[in-house]
């Protein structure tokens, strides 16, 4: 797992106000993704393609 930079960490833009959503960081060859909820979890590492297949389906 690569360590991202604390301030890397950016909120979904359709998040509310009671922490329900997700947190995105790009790193070198994929992108981060991690529960705001529980932040001690970690995180997901996906590939560019995979980041771009599942934002094409969620605008489906």
């Amino acid at each position: 797992m690569n360590v991202i930079d604390p301030l890397a960490w950016r909120k979904a833009s359709h998040s509310t106000g009671n922490n329900s959503c997700v947190e995105v960081a790009p790193l070198p060859t994929s992108t981060g993704i991690r529960d705001t909820k529980d932040r001690s979890l970690g995180h997901l590492e996906v590939s560019p393609a995979a980041w771009c297949e599942l934002l094409g389906a969620l605008r489906d």
